[in-house]
């Protein structure tokens, strides 16, 4: 996903290996380096590897996150939207429960975990920042789940699956425009199709209907307030 991130200086980073004068990183160790174990505020029964604003990682420039090989560590953080999708998913496991379940854009796998708590046959994770896939397998192993994972682009193509999930996903205009059709076009052929959003710019509310609505508390670093109200909405068919 592709928001900002605060801006800042900081010193080396653990996880770092140094190889002719370029700096590579090993998602592995970089991640249990860079986060610690904790439980989103909203979701309390799940843990995850997350940065917290004590860590360095919230400090790093873009450009030091090139540097390193690093793209923007989305899966560090459990957003709102995902927070919500989860907690929905959790309180009404009928929804996923013995069905084969996508969580695209998964980042740090929230939604993934959620619904394979709550029944999922086969859980697929999908997210095209490889580094994602790290930490979801950490955090799947963390909360004694099996999530699978792909970081394929599959937006416009034919989905193997009962239900697709996918939280806060409305926050780029041009992203937007090609994830509307393919989703509204998943929910014609039958499929329960799920999103969490705290009202980010272009959520297509005029193809959407509510489920549920909650208070999500947040970071203010990363989000304008310390608490985002945050619905689940599920996509009518075309």
């Amino acid at each position: 996903m592709a928001r900002g991130l605060p801006h800042g200086r900081l010193g080396q980073s653990a996880g770092l290996i140094r190889l002719k004068g370029v700096v590579k990183t090993d998602p592995e160790s970089f991640i249990l380096a860079n986060t610690s174990l904790m439980a989103p505020p909203h979701v309390p029964e799940i843990r995850l590897h997350l940065a917290s604003e004590a860590h360095e990682l919230w400090l790093k420039t873009e450009e030091e996150l090139e540097e390193i090989g690093l793209p923007p560590p989305f899966w560090a953080f459990a957003w709102a939207g995902g927070q919500g999708l989860a907690r929905y998913i959790l309180d009404h496991p009928e929804i996923v429960a013995e069905k084969t379940v996508l969580d695209f854009a998964s980042g740090s796998g929230l939604v993934a975990i959620a619904a394979k708590r709550a029944g999922a046959a086969h859980m697929l994770a999908v997210d095209i920042d490889p580094w994602a896939g790290t930490a979801i397998r950490l955090n799947a192993l963390e909360n004694g789940v099996t999530v699978d994972f792909s970081g394929d682009d599959i937006i416009g193509r034919a989905v193997n699956a009962d239900v697709i999930l996918a939280g806060d996903v409305f926050y780029d205009r041009d992203f937007a425009a090609g994830l509307v059709p393919w989703l509204r076009r998943l929910a014609g052929e039958g499929k329960g199709v799920l999103v969490g959003d705290p009202g980010r710019a272009y959520l297509p509310k005029d193809r959407l209907e509510e489920q549920a609505t909650y208070q999500v508390p947040v970071t203010r670093a990363l989000e304008d307030s310390e608490v985002k109200k945050t619905t689940v909405w599920r996509f009518l068919a075309d």
